[in-house]
């Protein structure tokens, strides 16, 4: 299965670690952010030898206990090694995520988000996307009052902060209870924001969060439409040499099961787009522009023609002929479509 986040190592005081993943994917087209992506951090040699210690030892539990107790100190440098360390000891051994949590590191990492600090709110962020990693936390994150914070970072942090924020909140999307509360903390448009701006990573991230966000929440999908997603995710498909095609379509075929969405992309040029993927795309995205052309056309006669006039029907001839089990039958089922008389019945498009 693809993944987007390669198993990685890194030296820590004169050691290699490898970076653990978590294999849940949501589509073979994303991977889940599986810890921060940080480097090094300076650390005097009594707390170097303390962390690694502490990563290689079985029993780390009366460190947690001090560090928790750092993050609640007076000194913002104290609460930034504390913060550093943590999240590095969850990083790295998966137990410790549980360990940390149970320790009562939550609310004061939370606490810690919401700094005027910006690299104290960093490392809050990363810390609690590294304790969202395990499933046991996601609920007393949410409920401790994680997602509002998380949105601001969003919003205002560091690029470090902002990916991280937006793979926490994905983390947390992994509850269905807590997708729409995420929605509704204003979490969707910084997210449309850091897909249009952000840098690859970012990108990935974002998208990744959006797909699980409004993959079964009409009221998140709204939202991204109205923040202008339509247009970012055609933009995207159209980048036929970059490396977000399969991402940006993923997202889009979630969308278009809403009337807006399906508007707004024909209005930003998306059938073309579309139809040249089916031409000329990989299997994957041959198959899901088939899916996305298919709910574009179900229901709107207007949409069908315009579909029909970009010259769809040979590439489609052909997908039905030579793609995948899926792909042959969207195929088949759009080309009856697009064959079908031009009037008659079907929906005009909404007038904006």
């Amino acid at each position: 299965m693809e993944t987007d986040i390669p198993v990685a190592n890194y030296t820590y005081m004169g050691r290699t670690f490898t970076q653990l993943a978590l294999g849940d994917h949501s589509s073979s087209a994303f991977s889940d952010c599986n810890s921060d992506r940080s480097g090094e951090f300076s650390t005097t040699s009594s707390q170097a030898r303390r962390l690694f210690i502490a990563c290689t030892a079985d029993n780390s539990h009366d460190l947690i206990t001090h560090l928790v107790t750092e993050l609640q100190s007076s000194s913002i440098e104290d609460q930034k090694q504390a913060a550093m360390e943590i999240r590095l000891l969850a990083k790295n051994k998966p137990e410790n995520r549980l360990k940390i949590a149970k320790a009562g590191a939550i609310k004061p990492l939370i606490s810690l988000i919401s700094s005027q600090d910006l690299q104290l709110q960093e490392y809050g962020v990363t810390a609690i996307l590294n304790l969202s990693l395990c499933d046991d936390n996601k609920d007393a994150i949410a409920s401790s009052g994680a997602i509002k914070p998380l949105v601001r970072a969003l919003k205002t942090g560091t690029p470090a902060a902002k990916e991280n924020a937006a793979c926490a909140l994905l983390r947390l999307s992994q509850v269905e209870e807590n997708k729409p509360a995420i929605g509704k903390c204003g979490a969707i448009p910084p997210l449309v924001s850091l897909l249009e701006s952000g840098g690859l990573r970012a990108k990935k991230d974002a998208s990744t969060a959006l797909y699980s966000l409004c993959s079964s929440v009409k009221e998140n999908k709204i939202k991204a439409v109205k923040a202008g997603i339509m247009k970012v995710l055609v933009e995207l498909m159209a980048d036929f040499g970059g490396n977000m095609v399969d991402k940006s379509a993923y997202v889009a075929s979630v969308l278009v099961s809403v009337m807006e969405a399906r508007a707004t992309l024909v209005e930003e040029g998306g059938i073309p787009v579309l139809v040249e993927m089916v031409e000329v795309g990989t299997q994957r995205q041959k198959e899901i522009a088939a899916v996305i052309l298919l709910q574009v056309c179900q229901d709107c006669v207007i949409y069908r023609t315009m579909v029909a006039r970009e010259g769809a029907i040979p590439p489609l001839v052909a997908l039905s002929q030579n793609g995948t089990n899926r792909a042959k039958q969207k195929a088949e089922t759009l080309i009856e479509l697009l064959r079908q008389p031009r009037s008659g019945n079907g929906a005009a498009p909404p007038t904006s």
